[in-house]
């Protein structure tokens, strides 16, 4: 097969022939310059602006979730934190209630092995199943804490008995309430309504006031346990004594304090001295009585007189 083109003028004349390999060569060299002048491999579905927004728009999503995973990292180390130093308090807490059992046990003069404090309670009774709480076992802070609570409640219930066990002993009538707190002086403001010394509007007086010459010592009206001793707002240096069965008391505006939170302490023995702290307008102790957490008047324990006086 050939191809022949033959061409007349008036002047010109020539003539081509083309063989067939000739053709075919011409044929792919034709076909070869219309592909590369079309790219028909380039796809119009494919947006590479679109694609590169996405991926950018991917990797600032994995920039802030990394971010978010390290503030939960973050605050939960510092949850972690708080929870290891709650846990060391839980721990002077549970010292000081050991120290403070074994004290009351010498207190309340107990006949050796009657009440030991440093052992546990003995208690018993049948092994009954009951479904458990889902907790992280392998975690060494809360086993710490389950540990410390633990502990605590035992110490509770030990001391609740020994407060039993001291009522037994005819303790009652040492951890009642009688007298004045001050040696010397007299009674400057009663319970109940009165005109407010520093704006003379009607305020309620949840106590009793006993003034003083500053320095003089005040007394504690019955025996118990030291559970407040320090400054609060109104009260000044304040120092608050638990007598067991619902029963406290408080002295106010003192201007030392001689006892410390866990100390027992008995009737008459000096706890502070008379001051003019806090929201006071002269030396005096403002002494409340507190029953089972409401104030009362204090007037009937100021007036009464035990047995053994």
């Amino acid at each position: 097969m050939s191809l022949s083109i033959i061409y007349r003028g008036r002047k010109v004349k020539f003539g081509l022939r083309f063989s067939r390999r000739r053709l075919l060569s011409l044929a792919g060299l034709s076909a070869f310059l219309v592909v590369s002048y079309y790219q028909p491999w380039t796809s119009d579905g494919l947006d590479t602006t679109y694609a590169q927004h996405r991926i950018s728009d991917e990797q600032q999503q994995l920039a802030l979730q990394s971010e978010a995973v390290r503030e939960v990292r973050r605050h939960a180390e510092q949850e972690l934190m708080a929870m290891t130093m709650r846990v060391g308090e839980m721990q002077s807490q549970l010292l000081r209630l050991e120290a403070l059992g074994q004290r009351l046990t010498e207190v309340a003069q107990l006949e050796p092995g009657e009440f030991n404090f440093s052992q546990p309670m003995p208690v018993g009774g049948p092994e009954i199943t009951v479904a458990e709480w889902p907790s992280d076992t392998e975690h060494s802070v809360l086993n710490d804490i389950d540990a410390m609570l633990g502990q605590l409640e035992e110490k509770q219930k030990q001391l609740r008995l020994l407060e039993s066990v001291m009522v037994n002993h005819h303790m009652n009538d040492e951890r009642q309430i009688a007298g004045r707190p001050i040696t010397t002086g007299w009674l400057s403001s009663p319970y109940g309504i009165r005109k407010d010394p520093f704006n003379g509007n009607p305020r309620m007086h949840r106590g009793v006031d006993f003034a003083s010459a500053e320095g003089a010592p005040v007394v504690v009206t019955g025996a118990g346990i030291v559970t407040f001793a320090g400054r609060r707002a109104g009260y000044g240096n304040l120092i608050e004594v638990d007598h067991g069965g619902g029963l406290r008391t408080r002295y106010a505006h003192m201007s030392r304090i001689d006892v410390k939170v866990g100390d027992v302490v008995t009737r008459g023995q000096s706890i502070a001295t008379v001051g003019t702290t806090g929201r006071s307008t002269g030396p005096h102790v403002h002494y409340e009585v507190i029953e089972n957490g409401r104030h009362v008047n204090p007037s009937s324990h100021v007036q009464r007189r035990l047995a053994s006086q």
